[in-house]
C-alpha cells in the first residue's frame, strides 16, 4: 500500500529528498505523494517530524 500525507503536514520538506523514487512533491501548502510512484518503503514516514505520513 502507498503512503499518503495527511493534514498534519507542516511543509518542511524533510521527506522529499529522502524518497528513493521521487514520489513526493509540493502542492500548495503541503507535500503530496504520487501513489502510483510510491514503492511503500516507509522512508518518508520515518523522516517526518510532524508524523504526517501514514500508510493508506
Amino acid at each position: 500500500m502507498a503512503y499518503k500525507i495527511n493534514d498534519s503536514c507542516v511543509n518542511c520538506g524533510t521527506c522529499e529528498p529522502d524518497c528513493p523514487v521521487g514520489a513526493i512533491s509540493e502542492s500548495g501548502d503541503k507535500r503530496v505523494i504520487d501513489a502510483n510512484a510510491c514503492i511503500s518503503c516507509g522512508t518518508c514516514a520515518a523522516e517526518c517530524p510532524a508524523e504526517a505520513i501514514v500508510e493508506e
